[in-house]
């Protein structure tokens, strides 16, 4: 027999017991640390089916996570295993050597690479991965005042072979903010708009901490909770995260909108050191003091 399958048992033997012995037994007979173990194992039953009730990737749908150590940053490259088309979600310049190498060896096309926002800590490589993998198609939301080959709009879809990635508008940390989805995988990259038990910034390039808030609980949260969610950074070693965790765990995001606010005005962060070189090297695509060829 199965934990889980003791443990469904037990519950029906509390709930099943004869009126008789509840009427002639004193109110002790089930131990409070009886019904203390049942709670507990009611919860690691919970969070048991949390993470089990994920969606394994298809066997043609290709994921790496890939990271810039200086800015923290998460890239993503997603492909079609068969087309061999592939977009690069929030590419970091400093690696967009290693990112087209990568893309080369496994024979994929990069169709599009992507941002998520108007980045202020990194550079992006979107430009410089248009001249190392010509054909690439640069991509950023109509809101984010960056340039960009293509511009998308709310929940507007970008195809890479038989998959789409839809984008889903999140502002608050900029007005930009994108979250791309991937429903048939289960998955979703929320940028900076939503981090591993944390948020983006709201205190610069027109961030709005209600705004925020709301396209966490309106748009984010309103996903199945077994989804997967992979932000832009992460600064604790951790890689990914779920709707359900952060509905459970998030610090910030599970206090209600004032106190939210509370927070993010109280933060107390430092000026960020990449912002005034990246923000207007990433209006123009990245195309910023490139690095040289070897």
């Amino acid at each position: 027999m199965t934990v889980v399958s003791r443990i469904l048992s037990a519950s029906s033997k509390i709930l099943l017991l004869p009126s008789r012995s509840i009427a002639t037994t004193s109110v002790s007979y089930i131990k409070p640390s009886a019904l203390v173990q049942v709670a507990q194992s009611t919860s690691r039953l919970r969070n048991v089916t949390m993470l089990t009730e994920r969606k394994p990737f298809s066997p043609d749908f290709f994921f790496r996570q890939l990271f810039d150590e200086k800015s923290w940053t998460y890239s993503y490259l997603l492909g079609d295993i068969n087309s061999k088309e592939a977009v690069l979600i929030d590419p970091v310049l400093e690696q967009a050597k290693r990112d087209a190498k990568l893309v080369q060896e496994l024979g994929f096309n990069l169709t599009y690479a992507l941002n998520t926002h108007m980045h202020a800590d990194h550079i992006t490589g979107t430009g410089y991965l248009k001249q190392l993998l010509p054909g690439t198609i640069s991509v950023i939301s109509e809101a984010s005042g960056a340039k960009a080959d293509k511009y998308l709009r709310d929940n507007e879809v970008v195809k890479f072979g038989r998959f789409e990635l839809k984008a889903m508008s999140t502002p608050g940390h900029t007005n930009g903010c994108m979250t791309y989805v991937v429903e048939e995988q289960g998955v979703a990259f929320t940028g900076d708009t939503l981090l591993i038990r944390g948020c983006g910034r709201t205190d610069f390039q027109e961030g709005d901490s209600r705004t925020l808030y709301k396209s966490v609980h309106e748009r984010i949260f309103t996903l199945p909770e077994n989804f997967r969610l992979f932000p832009a950074h992460d600064y604790k070693g951790n890689m990914e995260t779920s709707v359900a965790e952060e509905k459970q765990y998030n610090p910030r995001l599970t206090k209600d909108i004032d106190g939210f606010v509370e927070i993010m005005a109280n933060l107390n962060l430092p000026y960020p050191k990449m912002i005034d070189k990246a923000v207007p090297a990433n209006r123009e695509c990245g195309l910023y003091d490139i690095p040289k060829e070897e």
